[in-house]
């Protein structure tokens, strides 16, 4: 590194067979260590071929006072577009990058790019980047130096499994806004053009149908109620309906959701079934403790039933033929973020879906049990979508169903049942089913005998 200055420091990513030594080197040198929470970007600053700093980006915390009085955001606001403020949860200068200026150097060349890393990575912009610092460790010069503002102090408390507490130590808040206009942005009536991220389905939570009759609402009072009769206040179908309303505006925990439904306007709790207090009238709505209950005690499997019928007769009624064919894509996947305990320990919860083709609208699914797969669950959820009654052995009818999924689902009983249910499939098929994919390639030959490159396994079946 003899030679080299400040000028020369190079910042990009870390590749992903460097996560091991980025963890390594916070948890040597950084007190509080490696630990980055919600949607992580990590960052080398390399000079001469030597690491000389490391930097790791995480969510924005829920709440801060301070933050919120510099953004001038609603709290409604603040949960829809959270997201687009980062947090620089650790930075640290390791010993071979201890030179004036590199702290710096090394922050104003993350800033400059880190915006259009969270569109790549993540599918949105971020705006704005908060940190904090202890006044017991440090002052936080290289904030002041790479022209972060200092906007106030925490007030001592932090976030554990959903609840505050206070240590009594404040820290202190910067920011840096990305755009020149980023606290106008974040705090306008309407969506700014920036907070529209490349995947995002923007939906008007006023526009939908979420109560009154052939609501949500009213699809949700069939969902069992597993609490004792005597003091319930608020109905799980209400209860659930708001969750909705606050998910589709932008609360991601349960707290958000408490003040979103807080802030609503009498008119809108009314709507989505609020109960009324017995001596003013007016609506009410739940507490997060209560929203916390409804949500963990509920049976989840039958709440998807429910809402995936209710989904799936909309978009029936609005086909322009009852005739018309539509493609119902089968695919298992992790729950991001979600845990549930097993016997053997702790597991991620695996979830197995019904997606529509041409909307994009989750009509069904399924928990995939432990110790089990998705080709189990396959013709449970299609009779599921088809309306089939739960728990009876009458299937469902897929009628004007093409059922596509990946070569896992590629199952002789499986696609016969589909068969049986007036459905159509189409399936890849791959080379470990080598009988299966010669006879699709003789099936599919061409007049003069050369075979198409990657064949599908698809029932023909002539039509008039």
């Amino acid at each position: 590194m003899a030679g080299a200055g400040v000028r020369d420091v190079v910042v990009r990513p870390i590749f992903a067979d460097e996560v091991g030594r980025f963890n390594a080197a916070l948890t040597e040198h950084h007190w509080l260590g490696r630990r980055l929470t919600g949607q992580v970007l990590r960052y080398v600053a390399v000079l001469g071929g030597e690491w000389v700093a490391v930097a790791g980006f995480g969510s924005a915390v829920l709440s801060c006072r301070a933050r919120d009085e510099f953004v001038g955001w609603s709290r409604e606001q603040q949960y829809a577009r959270l997201r687009h403020v980062a947090n620089n949860q650790r930075f640290c200068v390791l010993p071979a990058g201890r030179r004036p200026n590199l702290a710096s150097a090394v922050l104003s060349r993350v800033l400059a790019r880190l915006s259009t890393d969270y569109l790549a990575a993540y599918g949105h912009r971020v705006l704005a980047v908060e940190t904090f610092t202890d006044p017991a460790r440090h002052i936080g010069a290289c904030y002041a130096a790479a022209n972060f503002t200092q906007v106030g102090s925490t007030l001592g408390y932090s976030r554990s499994a959903g609840a505050y507490h206070h240590h009594g130590n404040p820290k202190r808040v910067w920011m840096y806004p990305l755009h020149r206009d980023a606290s106008g942005i974040l705090s306008a009536t309407f969506p700014h053009p920036l907070l529209i991220g490349k995947d995002d389905h923007v939906a008007d939570v006023n526009t939908l149908e979420l109560g009154g009759q052939g609501g949500l609402l009213d699809a949700l009072r069939e969902l069992t109620d597993p609490r004792s009769k005597r003091g319930i206040r608020h109905q799980i179908a209400s209860t659930l309906t708001m969750v909705a309303a606050a998910t589709i505006s932008g609360a991601r925990s349960f707290r958000s959701v408490a003040d979103y439904v807080a802030d609503l306007p009498p008119e809108a709790l009314t709507r989505l079934g609020a109960r009324r207090h017995p001596v003013t009238g007016r609506a009410v709505p739940p507490s997060e403790a209560t929203i916390r209950r409804t949500v963990k005690d509920i049976d989840a499997d039958e709440a998807d039933t429910l809402v995936g019928t209710w989904l799936h007769a909309k978009l029936q009624a609005g086909l322009v033929s009852p005739k018309a064919w539509r493609g119902l894509a089968l695919d298992g996947k992790t729950l991001k973020g979600s845990w549930e305990e097993v016997d053997t320990g702790a597991g991620k919860v695996r979830l197995f879906s019904a997606l529509t083709h041409a909307e994009g609208v989750v009509v069904g699914q399924r928990r995939i049990p432990e110790h089990t797969g998705e080709q189990a669950q396959t013709i449970p959820l299609l009779d599921q979508v088809a309306g089939a009654p739960p728990g009876s052995d009458q299937p469902g009818d897929l009628s004007g169903v093409v059922v596509t999924a990946d070569a896992l689902h590629v199952h002789r009983r499986n696609v016969e049942q589909i068969l049986e249910r007036n459905g159509e499939y189409v399936l890849t098929v791959k080379r470990n089913q080598p009988t299966l994919h010669h006879s699709i390639k003789a099936l599919f030959a061409d007049a003069d005998g050369s075979f198409p490159p990657s064949p599908r396994h698809v029932r023909p079946r002539p039509r008039p």
